[in-house]
């Protein structure tokens, strides 16, 4: 990697600005760095296309005035008798307004090539920024889904054990078929807690049938934006959750899709506005069809209302 040091040799090198000891090491250092030589040989084409680019500018009419003057002087002080023509003798002040004028060049070239480094390893560091918050919101998403499952598998358990309740019940309710009045009264009571029991597992089974399904960012300016919906065939009615997602303008709706197999254009499940301060937003959805099957849910962004055909881009996508 190139010193600040040697990237202002290097300028100076270019423009042959370099003298005595200083020249002598700096070559020597030269001819032992490719990446410095390729820098020398890019600044010496960069100021030898620099000429090019300069417009031609007209002298002021008092300094042109002021230089036929000063020939004419000369003329007429250096010319013998009869001879008229005066060579032109150039100033000694401009070779080096010349050397003045490659060194503020040669200095703006090397002041251009220090920012553009710099602004390519600022985007460098924030890509790796934002892969590093793309790996995460990933990993929070799989850690959410293995909890809804094994939050299912428990759901499952109790099922099966209060199935288990039911038939010991069952069994109760025949022994006691053939009893006297208390038994009836204790068979009303137990036909009783088997009904409220039946409703339980009812509810619990619905429960067992939620689809869960978390959603990913595939938006570059939110990363780590995080979706979570959950629905309900039978009531064919949802819940969607959502975090970190940018607030919108006036004119424009996130707007949420219910891809359902059945249906060859995923199902309208209406339109909502997050947070502005938090990008938080938790909504009730109910599609505007029969939902036999949700495959993948996913959210796009809309004109303001919603459309009945996603048109904006989809922003986050999950099953």
């Amino acid at each position: 990697m190139i010193d600040e040091r040697h990237e202002e040799l290097a300028a100076l090198h270019a423009l042959d600005l370099l003298e005595g000891e200083e020249r002598t090491a700096f070559e020597a250092a030269l001819a032992q760095d490719a990446e410095l030589r390729a820098l020398v040989d890019q600044l010496r084409e960069a100021s030898a296309q620099l000429a090019f680019t300069a417009p031609q500018i007209a002298p002021a009419p008092a300094l042109k005035a002021r230089l036929l003057a000063e020939l004419d002087r000369r003329r007429a002080a250096a010319a013998p008798a009869g001879e008229s023509f005066l060579p032109f003798v150039l100033p000694a002040w401009i070779p080096w307004a010349a050397a003045a004028g490659f060194a503020v060049v040669a200095s703006w070239i090397g002041q251009l090539y220090l920012a553009t480094r710099a602004e390519t390893n600022r985007l460098r560091d924030e890509q790796t920024v934002a892969s590093f918050e793309l790996r995460t919101a990933r990993h929070q998403l799989e850690a959410s889904a293995l909890l809804a499952r094994r939050e299912l598998g428990d759901a499952h358990r109790e099922i099966a054990t209060r199935e288990e309740t039911i038939a010991a019940l069952s069994h109760r309710i025949d022994a006691l078929a053939g009893a006297s009045t208390e038994a009836g009264r204790l068979l009303g009571e137990a036909k009783a807690e088997v009904a409220a029991l039946r409703q339980q597992l009812q509810d619990e089974s619905d429960l067992a049938r939620l689809k869960i399904a978390t959603l990913a960012s595939l938006a570059g300016n939110s990363p780590q934006a995080i979706a979570v919906a959950i629905w309900n065939p039978s009531q064919q009615e949802g819940v969607l959750q959502v975090g970190k997602l940018p607030a919108l303008a006036a004119d424009k709706d996130y707007q949420l899709w219910v891809i359902d197999p059945q249906y060859p254009n995923p199902v309208d499940g209406g339109v909502f506005q997050v947070d502005p301060a938090t990008g938080r937003a938790r909504v009730t959805f109910r599609p505007n069809q029969p939902v036999r099957t949700a495959a993948k849910f996913a959210i796009s962004l809309e004109r303001k209302g919603g459309v009945p055909k996603a048109e904006g881009p989809i922003l986050m996508l999950g099953d």
